[in-house]
């Protein structure tokens, strides 16, 4: 089977969830002036009074006022949002790192609520509840039926600290119902997928966002490293969209020695405010890889940029997306918020590394495809800079401005199609849920099988791509992978770990033969050069 290499783009898919730098240590002080009475915003509540009072139709006033918010921000720039009453609080539980709840991911299969996994530790673990367990009521309120509706199902699962829920439980095998009472509690939202050793003495940790718990599961799983004797670290930024500033810089201060320069913010005024490394870092004698690509935004380019700035690690991958831009949630009163730039940051060097917007936002993301055609994904040579925005690290390295940041090691991607392959299912929930199911009638199977033992010796057949090629199908998927069985191999395996063992074994699996991470590896076997003594 063959494909025309100009289709590829629309395979890996170029949505890019974005993450909004909000939390910053800007301080942000409320000025009366800002709120006090004028004449355009009379304008404003006037029109929506009379439509509330006079207009002939019944109209839902609060969609118009929604409109009316979304219509303003369209002309700001393209990290300016507004986030509504519905959206809230998933947000902000995703921007915390935890929520309340039973600690369980699951499926809405089929007419019911299907466990994936219990989270360790957590409250329905410790209950009993195990991979493949159907909660059919909870509190007696019946949670299953053709017209299920998965924000129903938070609003039982989730709730109070230290309320208690009672499930009923219907496990494959048993006749008998159970009922189960699970105590809700702090459910962590991990933002460290994984971590385990390349080497013996290199070590590797993926971030996928920066929440304000990543600094604690960092530092938790660098300790964890360095006891196993890891004194080398690659750091997995790749598609992460971002998220807290404070958080991104105790990373960063994990590397740099005392006062070396992180980040500088510059608002409206020209008000700068300067953040610096402190002497609570805990692997500032350590080498450090940081693993970037066009998906890698905001609080990733943070950290990026100023380990390349302060000559601090290698930065390999390549060119990041480009959001040099501060955002900070502020309240609009009714439960919705508004994410709104208030800043713009620079990297010690002095450069921003945001990309121009003045195209609009179409264009804005579209930027992807754009580097895809002109050959930039595939070279370095490829990647477009501006002399004017050239800037010099301390010890000379030459870094430029103007859109994301540019690694100090290229690495192309594997636009190939079985390259693509992996990408695609891999990541995509179809061959998520194809795992699901594969398991829920062959769990038995697994039952002593170690996550060592399955990474090391768990081979999928070509029986199992076949079932999955034909799940597709009657998924009606457009996408045929049929000439591509060992990627799709590799595919299933790692999803198949993810929900028998988690993200760890999933990433680890995903991660064998690499191209970034290979190019560490044969960084780390060249030979060091040291000085002729004359």
């Amino acid at each position: 089977m063959s494909f025309d290499n100009k289709y590829i783009p629309l395979i890996t898919g170029i949505a890019i969830a974005m993450g909004v730098l909000i939390g910053s240590k800007l301080n942000f002080s409320t000025n009366e002036a800002v709120f006090a009475k004028n004449s355009k915003k009379e304008k404003l509540n006037r029109l929506i009074d009379y439509i509330d009072y006079e207009y002939v139709d019944a109209v839902n006033t609060d969609s118009i006022v929604d409109v009316t918010v979304n219509g303003i921000l369209e002309n700001l720039d393209p990290h300016s949002v507004y986030i509504p009453e519905s959206e809230y609080q998933a947000a902000a539980d995703d921007m915390r790192g935890n929520f309340t709840g039973i600690g369980i991911s699951f499926y809405v299969y089929k007419d019911s609520i299907a466990v994936i996994r219990a989270i360790e530790g957590g409250p329905a673990a410790r209950a009993g509840i195990k991979p493949g367990d159907r909660i059919l009521y909870a509190d007696g309120k019946q949670v299953f039926g053709e017209n299920l509706d998965r924000d129903s199902i938070s609003e039982y699962l989730k709730g109070v600290k230290n309320s208690s829920v009672a499930l009923t439980i219907k496990r494959s095998g048993e006749k008998k119902l159970r009922d189960v009472d699970v105590k809700r509690k702090t459910v962590p939202l991990v933002s460290v997928d994984a971590s385990y050793t390349l080497t013996k003495d290199l070590g590797y940790i993926k971030i996928n966002r920066f929440a304000e718990t990543t600094p604690d599961e960092f530092k938790k799983a660098l300790s964890e490293l360095k006891k196993e004797g890891v004194s080398r670290l690659v750091l997995d930024l790749r598609s992460n969209p971002g998220g807290y500033i404070s958080a991104a810089e105790e990373i960063i201060d994990e590397f740099l020695e005392d006062d070396k320069l992180i980040l500088v913010t510059k608002n409206k005024n020209g008000e700068e405010e300067e953040s610096f490394a402190t002497s609570r870092g805990d692997f500032e004698d350590g080498k450090i890889y940081v693993l970037i690509n066009e998906n890698s935004a905001s609080a990733s380019e943070i950290v990026a940029g100023a380990l390349q700035d302060n000559d601090k690690g290698t930065i390999v991958g390549r060119r990041s997306f480009g959001k040099g831009l501060v955002q900070r949630e502020m309240s609009l009163g009714d439960g919705s918020a508004v994410r709104l730039t208030i800043a713009r940051y620079y990297t010690p060097t002095g450069r921003s590394i945001q990309k121009p917007y003045s195209e609009g936002k179409e264009a804005y993301y579209d930027d992807y495809e754009t580097r895809y055609n002109n050959g930039e994904l595939q070279s370095a040579d490829s990647i477009s800079v501006n002399d004017s925005l050239r800037y010099v690290t301390p010890k000379g390295k030459v870094v430029y401005g103007g859109g994301g940041i540019i690694p100090d090691i290229f690495v192309p991607k594997d636009t190939s199609m079985e390259g693509e392959t992996i990408n695609y299912v891999s990541r995509n929930g179809t061959m998520s849920y194809f795992a699901f199911e594969y398991l829920d009638t062959h769990r038995i199977e697994f039952k002593d099988i170690s996550q060592a033992q399955f990474i090391a010796d768990y081979i999928i057949d070509d029986t199992v791509v076949e079932e999955f090629l034909e799940y597709v199908r009657l998924n009606d998927s457009p996408v045929m992978f049929r000439d591509y069985k060992d990627a799709l191999k590799k595919a299933i395996k790692a999803n198949l770990a993810q929900q028998l063992y988690g993200n760890n074994a999933f990433e680890f699996i995903l991660n064998e033969n690499d191209a970034m991470i290979e190019k560490i590896l044969e960084l780390e076997r060249r030979p060091v050069k040291t000085p002729v003594k004359e």
